[in-house]
This record gives C-alpha cells, structure tokens and sequence, in this order.
C-alpha cells in the first residue's frame, strides 16, 4: 500500500468529523455527506454557527497579519491547522513578510491528504507539514526544528484545538510546555469555543456533536480561556469574541458577538526573568 493509500484508508467517512464540517460551514468542498448533515443539524440548534466558524478565520488572517507586518514575526508554528482554504496561515504572512517560516501541524489524515495545498511558498520563503498531534510536544518541537530557529521569536498558533483537550490542566500545561520552548518576543495566538448563560444554544449545538461526531469538543468559559496567556502579556483588546479582535469595521461599530473568543499575548523579559 502506498503512503498516499494508507492516508485515505485512516479517513472514516461514516461520521461526521469536525474539521470537515468546519469546512463545510466556511464553504469549502472537502467534506462529505455525513459532514453536511450534521452540520446542517448543528446549525439548526445554533444558527450563527457559520458565523463563527468565519470570525474564527477572518481573527486568523488578522492576528497574523499584525504579527507579520506590524510586529516583524518571520516564524509561524500552525497546530490544528485544519483543512487548507483562503488565506492560510503562510499566505497571509507571506504577504507581509516574504521570507516567512511556517510549520503546520496536523494529524487529521484529511488535512494531510490535502497537504500539498499547505506546502506552497514564496521563494524567500518556507513551509512544511507535520502530521502530529497537540499532545505529542516534543515530537513537534523537535521535527519543526528542522524548518523553525528556535532562537528566535516564534508565532505559535493554537486556532480551535485545544477544545480537542479535555483535561483542564492537561490543556494549559500543553501550551505551556511549547511557549516555555520558544524565545522572548514569540506570540501565543489561541481561539477557542466558549461556554456562556447567554448563549445556550452553542451548549446544546457541542452536546449534539458529542453524541453524534468526533473528536469529542470541550467548552470552556472566558475566564479559563485567559489563563492559557498567564505569564504573557495579552494584547489589546484581550480574550474577546473573535469577530471583536481588532475588526475592520467604520468607527463606532460594534460587530456582533460570536461564541468562539481568542487572543494574542506576546512572551516577555519579565517571563524569562521569572524563570531564571
């Protein structure tokens, strides 16, 4: 069996699958049936649902944008890339900064069938994929070491993954471990679904998934999702609702609030220093 036959032979395509949904909502075509009917369902119990799948993305292209042009990141670190669409991650800092560095890292064996999409570059420039999962930290550190300077600062890039851990503790001490491994001056850009009394129905729509799809998600509430930046220094305007991340929106306007929230947080001196 071919390595190009053995990725397709660990698809499951009898359940539907987040990744595959997400791209579903967004308006992607690598998705089957199952995907769209659950997604269909999903939407049913949250209709803006779509809405934050597209909040989650545009939060992406903006955060790296800011990291690349305004900020002077050459080196991105994507785990739980998700499948390719528009403005991936090396697209958008490319853009900014042509010699950009970006390591994706995946372990869905859809994404990875789809990886060539990922692997395109500037020629100053460079990309590479890891099919590895969030849990297996050393292993990532190690094998984007090959395309990453750790000595110098790194974008990690943590978009709609950690809700994969369900563990609390396991959960922060993952992200800890790999911004503990990065430089000062490297960001933590991280979303996340949240849990909130103002919106029961993203409760009811991640219940339905858990009965019916995989991986299992687990929400999480604001307040826990800004303790995944302890120990750095959160940029302005904080864990908010990813369509409020620094929106491009006229003066005075105020987009809609979506229940998946993120921020970015710079690693500091004063980190390095508590450290020592």
């Amino acid at each position: 069996m071919t390595d190009d036959e053995n990725v397709l032979a660990r698809i499951d395509t009898s359940r539907p699958h987040t990744a595959r949904i997400w791209n579903y909502w967004t308006g992607g075509k690598d998705n089957y049936s199952v995907d769209r009917e659950a997604g269909d369902q999903i939407r049913q119990l949250h209709p803006g649902i779509g809405d934050y799948a597209l909040a989650d993305r545009l939060f992406l292209g903006r955060s790296v944008h800011h990291l690349a042009a305004d900020v002077g990141i050459r080196q991105f670190l994507d785990i739980g890339t998700g499948l390719p669409s528009a403005d991936n991650t090396h697209e958008v800092a490319q853009r900014a900064t042509p010699d950009a560095r970006i390591v994706y890292v995946d372990n869905d064996p859809l994404v990875l069938a789809h990886a060539r999409a990922l692997l395109t570059s500037t020629p100053e420039g460079r990309t590479d994929y890891l099919d590895a999962d969030l849990r297996d930290v050393d292993t990532i550190l190690e094998r984007a070491a090959g395309t990453l300077d750790f000595t110098q600062p790194v974008a990690l890039m943590l978009l709609g993954v950690v809700i994969f851990v369900e563990d609390d503790e396991e959960s922060y001490g993952i992200v800890r471990r790999l911004m503990d491994a990065l430089p000062v001056g490297s960001h933590l850009v991280l979303s996340h679904t949240i849990t909130s009394p103002a919106m029961p129905d993203v409760d009811a729509a991640v219940a339905f998934w858990n009965e019916h799809g995989t991986p299992r998600l687990t929400q999480r509430t604001p307040q826990q999702l800004t303790r995944y930046f302890d120990g750095l220094d959160l940029l302005e305007p904080g864990v908010v609702s990813c369509s409020r991340w620094r929106p491009q929106v006229a003066d005075g306007e105020v987009p809609d609030e979506v229940a998946m929230f993120g921020g970015v947080g710079r690693k500091a001196e004063q980190k390095a220093a508590d450290q020592a």
